[in-house]
This record gives C-alpha cells, sequence and structure tokens, in this order.
C-alpha cells in the first residue's frame, strides 16, 4: 500500500488550543467535512462529526475547543473530548470516540496521510 497525501494548512496555522482548520475527508468518493487542531504541539484531525449525534461539532466555524483550550467540544449537545485521542469524557456519549485521520507535520506544513490500494 502507498499514501496519497495532501496539504490542509500551513503548521503556523494552528495555534496550540486555539481555532482549527476545517478541510473535506474523501472517504469512498464521497467528502466528509473534518478538520485539524493543534494540541500539546502535535496535530491531530478528526472527522467533524460528533460521536454521539452525527453533526457537525464546531460552535462557529473553526471553534472547536471549549473555553480552556483543553477539551474539543460538541456545540449542539456539549460532548467534552481528549483532543489527543478523541474519545468522549464527559456527555451523553461518554467513551465512543470520534474518527481520528491520520495527519504528518513536516517542513511547515500540514498533510493529510491516506492509505491507497493499488490494483493487482
Amino acid at each position: 500500500m502507498a499514501a496519497d497525501q495532501h496539504l490542509i494548512c500551513a503548521s503556523a496555522a494552528l495555534v496550540d488550543g486555539g481555532d482549527g482548520i476545517r478541510f473535506e475527508f474523501g472517504d469512498g468518493g464521497q467528502a466528509s467535512p473534518a478538520f485539524v487542531v493543534r494540541y500539546g504541539g502535535r496535530v491531530y484531525a478528526y472527522l467533524n462529526r460528533c460521536a454521539h449525534v452525527p453533526v457537525e461539532m464546531d460552535w462557529m466555524e473553526g471553534k472547536f475547543f471549549d473555553m480552556s483550550g483543553h477539551m474539543l467540544i460538541c456545540a449542539v449537545h456539549g460532548a467534552h473530548y481528549d483532543p489527543r485521542n478523541g474519545r468522549c469524557l464527559m456527555g451523553p456519549c461518554k467513551g465512543a470516540s470520534l474518527h481520528a485521520l491520520a495527519v504528518e507535520e513536516r517542513g511547515g506544513y500540514v498533510y493529510l496521510v491516506q492509505e491507497k490500494t493499488s490494483a493487482v
């Protein structure tokens, strides 16, 4: 298997515990909303879909963190997620997780990494 890499944003666009960057994730020929954030110096990406009810999570475009900048929060039902692994720590979906996406930061940019299979 090889990997496709797609540019999401410049690294400088992501501030630790700050606004996220929305992007489209191509999943099986259909684009799904997704987002990337920085937390603890690392970048993390998830589908923009709450684990409780499949609605977009940001309360304003790119606003995924709570006021403390330490938890991702769903604007609809208030579920709180750990930004490092997407696990719901508080709210109606406690124990469930966001769908994580593989990202890589290098050369001052953040890339989505998608595995692709080659035809045999």
